[in-house]
């Protein structure tokens, strides 16, 4: 999660480009580095390691100029070297670049063979290398090759650039990371987020999906995804030196649920080399090789979580899986296996029921990993082997972008465990990371869904009862849509398993009760439209969530949800996202306290 900050001052800027970077070591602190324009020239300074390093370089070799980006980073591609820290640079252009460039290695042999010589191990390089070859090779202006290069990468990114010769001009745009421009007086900022630009403004406007921004000192002109002209609301935020603030969103939730393209790339790079499309070596302790079995716990959306991590590991790894909620697993008398492992799942780390059957499967000789978002937590200091996400601070009550983190980590486990036990080849694991690599954009895609469903949410919003149904891995999808829906709407929602519904709860159905059917293009998909025909047939309204090939095969129903196509095994990933923004809408238009829903707590630290 790294940050970015730009300046386009009146008087020097790298000290307090640094200063804005403190604000934003959280986001990354493994290397550091800023850029200016002095004297018509890109001018850098890098460090490795915290940022005080690179304050120390800075004092020893000081650098001027006007206009100047900076970037604390935190690494995905190349190690955290200074020839892999941001600003990255040619002499035509500098960069800082947060995210995945998914095509950067297509990208990076062309400019290679066209004698472009590179000078990291990074995917943000080509980013300049491809600005700088159009500005030489084809004459384009700084505005039109920046243009130009964003037509061409494929990711999730936020990118800031400046140019020589350009002593008042920064180009900015965001797909997929956060991005804001803050306005002075006779000066201009950009950074990730109003923490960054607090101490210059509290005049913060947000791009949007897919924009990109020329600001000049003057002011700012922002074009939409299309390169229309766009206007953005500018706010007054109320920042303060709190290490989050809700970017402009009106809650927390909604912030977070679209910081799931960032921070879902950001806990991919924890587990997973993009460069070599492999799996990194993690949980080295852990080898699934020795288990005869594993039990999976958590509690609430970690459990849904874990739930779809029994279909991977059994797929994967054919791994018999016993899941059980953490508050039922500590109080069963179970015959633990001598050969088992166990896993517990919890955001916080401190989730009272899951730490304490995590001391029960303990004190019965289970190998313990824990996936959790906290490394200081209860959980993660008593279990043998730790499987962090890197969700960042989660302050929404109803857990979003520590669900969709918590599944890349659990997916990697489950690829881990495939190729440990020899059931996955070297061709199965590339084909899962390549799918694994490809989901920040993919929920980016489904994030542009937003308008759509809010209309529907809005509908929703005025039921009493909802289901949610679905197969496979699409099940738990359904149990989490509700859980998510009663958590901050208070409508009475249920998850079925397609097959169950004509088993009992086919009897609530009628015209006031809406059905979320949560149905991709996979082998389930058949069977599971043959149940939402059966809740047609009985007056009921189907919401159905699906691709563009299997809405289209659906036929009439009362609305639909288009989530990109994926591969079938991880679409939890991406439709984890609908679910969640029906849930945010239909609480927003009931006016209830999203964030801080009632009788709720974000750690459950008792029984």
């Amino acid at each position: 999660m790294c940050g970015i900050v730009g300046i386009l001052g009146k008087d020097d800027v790298a000290a307090p480009i640094v200063e804005a970077l403190r604000r934003l070591e959280y986001r990354g602190y493994d290397s550091a580095g800023v850029a200016t324009i002095d004297k018509g020239e890109i001018a850098r300074r890098r460090a490795a390691g915290k940022l005080n390093v690179l304050r120390e370089k800075l004092a020893r070799e000081p650098l001027a100029g006007r206009a100047g980006l900076g970037h604390t980073r935190w690494a995905t591609h190349g190690a955290p070297i200074d020839e892999n820290a941001h600003p990255h640079a040619t002499d035509r252009v500098s960069i800082v670049h947060n995210g995945i460039i998914e095509n950067f290695r297509e990208l990076r042999d062309k400019l290679a063979a066209k004698g472009r010589n590179f000078q990291s191990a990074t995917d943000s390089e080509v980013i300049a290398q491809l600005i700088t070859a159009y500005i030489d090779e084809e004459g384009a202006s700084p505005i039109d090759a920046f243009r130009r290069m964003l037509s061409r990468i494929r990711g999730a990114f936020a990118i800031a650039a400046i140019f020589a010769g350009e002593d008042d001009l920064i180009l900015a745009a965001r797909q997929g990371s956060p991005l804001a421009i803050g306005r002075g007086d006779g000066e201009m900022f950009i950074g990730s987020d109003a923490f960054a630009l607090a101490p210059f403004t509290n005049r913060v406007t947000y791009l949007d999906e897919g924009d990109h921004a020329v600001v000049t000192r003057q002011g700012f002109e922002v074009f939409d995804s299309g390169g229309a002209p766009a206007q953005r609301r500018e706010i007054v935020s109320s920042v303060s030196d709190a290490m989050v603030d809700k970017d402009g969103h009106r809650h927390f939730m909604a912030k977070e649920i679209h910081e799931q393209p960032e921070v879902v790339g950001h806990t991919l790079a924890r587990f997973v080399d993009p460069t070599a499309a492999a799996l990194r070596d993690f949980g080295a302790g852990f080898d699934f090789r020795k288990l005869d079995r594993l039990i999976v716990s958590a509690c609430g959306t970690a459990y849904y979580a874990g739930l779809i991590a029994k279909y991977w590991f059994e797929t994967w790894a054919r791994l018999p899986v016993e899941i059980d909620i953490a508050s039922e697993l500590r109080y069963r008398d179970i015959p633990y296996p001598k050969k088992g492992g166990a896993v517990f799942v919890s955001q916080s780390g401190e989730t009272a029921d899951t730490l304490a059957a995590l001391r029960e499967a303990k004190a019965h000789g289970q190998r313990i990993g824990a996936v959790v978002n906290v490394a200081e937590s209860s959980i993660a200091r008593e279990a043998d082997d730790i499987f962090q996400i890197n969700a960042g601070p989660e302050i929404g009550v109803a857990s979003t972008k520590a669900f969709t983190c918590q599944l890349v980590a659990l997916a990697s486990l489950a690829i881990k465990a495939g190729a440990e036990r020899g059931v996955l080849s070297k061709d199965d694991q590339t084909a899962l990371v390549a799918a694994l690599l490809e989901t920040p954009r993919l929920i980016a895609e489904a994030l542009q869904q937003e308008k759509a469903i809010e209309k529907i949410a809005a509908d929703l919003s005025k039921a009493r009862d909802i289901l949610y149904i679905g197969r496979g891995v699409s099940f738990p999808i359904a149990l989490e849509g509700a859980l998510k829906l009663k958590e901050i709407s208070y409508i009475h929602a249920e998850g079925y398993a397609a097959g169950e519904l004509k088993h009992g709860p086919i009897a609530l159905i009628d015209e006031h009760v809406p059905v979320v059917v949560v149905a991709p293009s996979d082998r389930h998909y058949e069977k599971t439209i043959s149940n939402m025909h059966e809740i047609i047939a009985r007056g009921g309204r189907p919401l159905l969530i699906s691709d563009k090939r299997g809405i289209k095969e659906a036929g009439d129903v009362w609305a639909a949800i288009e989530a990109p196509e994926t591969h079938p095994l991880l679409s939890p990933l991406v439709y984890a996202v609908p679910v969640q923004l029906l849930a945010y809408f239909a609480a927003t238009a009931k006016g209830t306290d999203v964030d801080q829903p009632r009788n709720l707590a974000k750690s459950v630290t008792v029984e």
